[in-house]
């Protein structure tokens, strides 16, 4: 595994994605696109909206849930399916933080399609599992995210 990439792997019952890149923001944004290439063809798909969501960047494995979550959710809730993603990190007052303490947030942009206008090729995603989780540099210039997928 070099560069940019993702794959799912085989795992009982659910369904086991994993995503690398040179830097956390760039795997964290490839593990949103395993997520969706897991069940759907979106190859040709243009965004009919836009969001960005800010969130709280606490530990690496937690913030992977948080995003995979928030992708899951406009699926599920919102019949739409992220096309293009991208996530920054920035830093911004959160709520919790010390007063006038900046605190790291990351932004997750999302370039969203409706659900009907993608081919769906597999079963939808339900949840992020909390057990094995993984996203944290593996050797520099090099992260790896992975996480169980209940679908």
């Amino acid at each position: 595994m070099t560069g940019t990439g993702h794959r799912t792997v085989p795992h009982t019952a659910d369904l086991r994605i994993e995503a690398w890149a040179p830097d956390r923001e760039e795997c964290l944004a490839e593990a949103v696109r395993a997520l969706v290439d897991s069940f759907a063809d979106v190859a040709g798909a243009r965004p009919r909206r836009f969001a960005d969501v800010r969130i709280a960047a606490g530990a690496d494995p937690d913030l992977l849930v948080a995003i995979l979550d928030e992708v899951i959710y406009r699926i599920d809730a919102q019949d739409e399916i992220p096309v293009e993603v991208a996530v920054r990190a920035e830093h911004a007052e959160v709520a919790g933080a010390e007063p006038g303490e900046p605190a790291e947030t990351v932004r997750l942009s999302l370039g969203l399609a409706g659900l009907e206008s993608v081919g769906i090729t597999g079963a939808a995603p339900k949840a992020v599992s909390l057990s094995e989780l993984r996203c944290a540099p593996e050797e520099p210039g090099r992260w790896l995210a992975s996480a169980t997928i209940d679908v």
